[in-house]
């Protein structure tokens, strides 16, 4: 019998996690399902939505759910919408954000390179509604790249969302396999940075960073100061979770001592929020972290 067939590894014990529990996350849910409203965090099986539900924080995806790029590691559809979009998004999103009696919403998003925005109008509009109908809420946008465009971002920017998240994903040498060939990584460095100057407000920049990719200690380390550099403020570190067989493989599972080394190591480079662990995500706690960090605490995973 032949044994050259690829072992199955299991995930290691600290990436288990338990079903999600508590009355608010349950009330949310109950919600939800009788306004059939969605959540990105339920959509993709969030380990953490129990905690950030708690704390009346939810993400959500708009622009449709097809994406014009096709980055290794995402599960989300990709194809040509063809300029398609939802007229009810705002309205549905600031209905849910309302219904789940949010403090804090991450609004994030597909790319749209077949608009001639890239989507910031319809975006911008989502932004407005949710203030509408939820005038205390904090919003942090999770955004494409708009092909750097300043006209993209200073129509997102008008809508003073506070913090201005986009990812990095993984290291330069690796972000030619990982992420579609339309999204550079000094592209996404220096849009980073350019919201920063183009803001008539004080918003907050945010990226985060996959591990498990291939990526050495050396080029982690490299990544976070080139973040510094470019004025990014908030980090998200976390482990890479292959969505199928067709996307990257994991090289490795890091562990938790590896990222609080990585944690430590980025606090001292200045930034103002670190979150850094296994099962870590963009959005992970991101209400507690911005009002620790804008506060003047040091926050801690």
């Amino acid at each position: 019998m032949s044994t050259d067939k690829p072992l199955h590894v299991g995930k290691p014990a600290w990436l288990k996690t338990a079903i999600p529990t508590g009355g608010t996350y349950f009330q949310i849910k109950r919600d939800l399902r009788e306004r059939k409203l969605f959540t990105v965090c339920e959509e993709a099986k969030c380990p953490n939505i129990s905690q950030c539900w708690s704390q009346r924080t939810a993400t959500f995806m708009v622009l449709g759910d097809t994406c014009t790029r096709a980055c290794r590691f995402c599960n989300v559809k990709t194809g040509n919408p063809g300029g398609w979009l939802d007229p009810h998004e705002p309205d549905q999103t600031a209905e849910s954000a309302k219904a789940m009696g949010l403090n804090y919403a991450v609004i994030t998003m597909v790319d749209r390179d077949d608009l001639h925005d890239g989507g910031a109008a319809h975006v911008a509009k989502v932004i407005h509604r949710v203030r509408e109908l939820s005038p205390h809420i904090k919003i942090e946008i999770l955004a494409g790249d708009f092909a750097a465009q300043d006209h993209c971002l200073q129509t997102l920017l008008a809508a003073k969302p506070e913090v201005f998240a986009h990812n990095l994903e993984t290291v330069e040498r690796l972000t030619p396999r990982v992420r579609d060939a339309r999204a550079g990584y000094l592209q996404s460095l220096r849009v980073l940075r350019r919201v920063r100057e183009l803001a008539d407000y004080r918003v907050y920049t945010k990226s985060a960073l996959m591990l498990g990719l291939g990526e050495s200690l050396s080029e982690v380390e490299g990544t976070l100061a080139d973040m510094r550099e470019y004025g990014v403020e908030f980090v998200t570190i976390g482990q890479y979770m292959r969505p199928t067989k067709k996307h990257l493989s994991i090289k490795r599972w890091v562990p938790p001592e590896e990222f609080d080394e990585i944690a430590a190591k980025a606090r001292a480079m200045g930034f103002l929020s670190v979150v850094s662990g296994p099962l870590v995500r963009s959005s992970y706690r991101a209400a507690d972290f911005f009002n620790r960090a804008t506060s003047g605490e040091t926050p801690k995973a």
